[in-house]
């Protein structure tokens, strides 16, 4: 009588992990994907298959498809991943960065969200379709981002203070789209931000 429940102490303990189990397997499975996605798409455009997001995975395309019951669904869904990363990255530089080198880094990060952008322009379109949520979501989140390391940096007193979060973002989106698909396009813009935010500086 008294082996009973140390039996079903373990038997409890066992069965509670394998019910955690898939679902953090899930949520790994979908942060791979994601991940794998907007490396896929970012090189290789809206037309990148599916079938090579699955391999840089490490999963079946069963796997992808039930994460993501579409291309539509997958290409939204790595867009608001890269533009939730981006707000993280903004919270992080804004306490461990100094000011202009946090805006900097900031900046350097969003070329990469630019990039996988452009690749999947056709398909946000479509994932988009009739309602302007998307677009929304994204202004706002990156808005706020940069805004607040901007003010932080102009409240240090070293970048200058009629700067407005528009015009940084207006002007990353302006280099990316003038020099995307031209060979080393990345780190010509990244020289391109360094010289803007040098110029930003008060003197």
């Amino acid at each position: 009588m008294a082996d009973k429940p140390q039996d079903s102490g373990p038997g409890t303990r066992t069965t509670g992990s394998r019910a955690r189990k898939p679902r953090a397997d899930a949520q790994r499975n979908r942060l791979r994907l994601l991940d794998a996605a907007a490396e896929v798409f970012s090189a290789g455009g809206p037309d990148a298959s599916l079938e090579a997001v699955a391999r840089t995975a490490g999963v079946g395309i069963g796997t992808l498809y039930r994460h993501f019951p579409t291309r539509e669904d997958l290409f939204e869904a790595v867009y608001r991943h890269e533009v939730d990363q981006l707000h993280d990255l903004s919270l992080k530089l804004g306490s461990e960065a100094a000011p202009v080198d946090g805006l900097r880094r900031w900046l350097h990060a969003s070329v990469r969200l630019v990039a996988t952008k452009k690749g999947m322009l056709v398909a946000l379109a479509l994932a988009a379709q009739g309602s302007s949520e998307l677009h929304a979501y994204t202004a706002e989140r990156l808005t706020a981002s940069v805004g607040s390391l901007l003010d932080r940096a102009v409240a240090a007193g070293e970048i200058r203070a009629d700067v407005a979060p528009d015009d940084l973002l207006l002007t990353l989106v302006g280099m990316c789209y003038q020099m995307y698909g031209k060979p080393d396009w990345q780190a010509k813009v990244l020289r391109l931000i360094d010289i803007f935010v040098d110029g930003l500086r008060t003197r």
